[in-house]
């Protein structure tokens, strides 16, 4: 389990796609807002959680294609599909290795971004706590969509269309509880609903994911 992972980890890096890529669109999104909406620092400050997180989200979804494209191609998911791990376990790990070299450096990266952004200073932790809970629960739903899409050509954009509506109760209460820790209210509630949705996820989306590449590798 732990050589797949690092073996995942090293393809996103020499593959392109990886934390490079969704920290420059993360990036770009922090500094064209700004533009967008003209420099009224109050209201950059209302709607920072949740550009933030709307980037977060997409940055994200920039790198699902190639989780599973990269070992459709050469052959590799058919010998992972036949190894001793189950598949579910390889489809757990390769969406963990997804959050560790995209979701992980976005969610280090918020708090700076969020300077950008005239967050308030009381909301970079809930920030960075909704981001850390959040994000896992992106990569395992954009496992499960690259598995119903692996092996289809142009299947990139199918794979957006597909997971882009299971995102959004993930966005709603991880932006409102960045939102509400910056306004100064309570932010645990939708906080714990946000690590009820990755847990969830992580519960039964493997099996779902499993199921899928089963059929696409027949």
């Amino acid at each position: 389990m732990i050589a797949l992972l690092v073996r995942d980890i090293r393809l996103a890096f020499r593959a392109g796609g990886g934390f490079g890529l969704g920290l420059a669109f993360f990036l770009i999104i922090t500094i064209l807002v700004p533009f967008s909406v003209g420099p009224q620092s109050q209201l950059l400050t209302t709607i920072a959680p949740g550009i933030l997180w709307l980037g977060a989200l997409l940055a994200c979804l920039l790198s699902l294609d190639r989780m599973l494209a990269l070992d459709w191609e050469d052959g590799t998911l058919d010998l992972l599909a036949t190894a001793p791990l189950p598949l579910e376990a390889t489809l757990a790990i390769k969406a963990l290795a997804h959050w560790l070299t995209t979701g992980l450096p976005l969610v280090l990266a918020a708090p700076i971004l969020g300077v950008l952004l005239n967050l308030d200073p009381q909301g970079f932790s809930w920030l960075v706590a909704s981001l850390a809970l959040g994000t896992p629960a992106l990569s395992i739903i954009g496992a499960f969509g690259a598995a119903l899409t692996v092996g289809l050509k142009r299947g990139g954009l199918l794979l957006s269309l597909l997971v882009l509506p299971l995102y959004v109760p993930t966005l709603i209460f991880g932006a409102e509880a960045a939102r509400r820790g910056a306004t100064g209210l309570e932010a645990l509630p939708p906080l714990l609903l946000l690590a009820g949705i990755t847990a969830g996820s992580f519960a039964i989306l493997p099996f779902a994911a499993a199921a899928a590449l089963r059929v696409n590798l027949r």
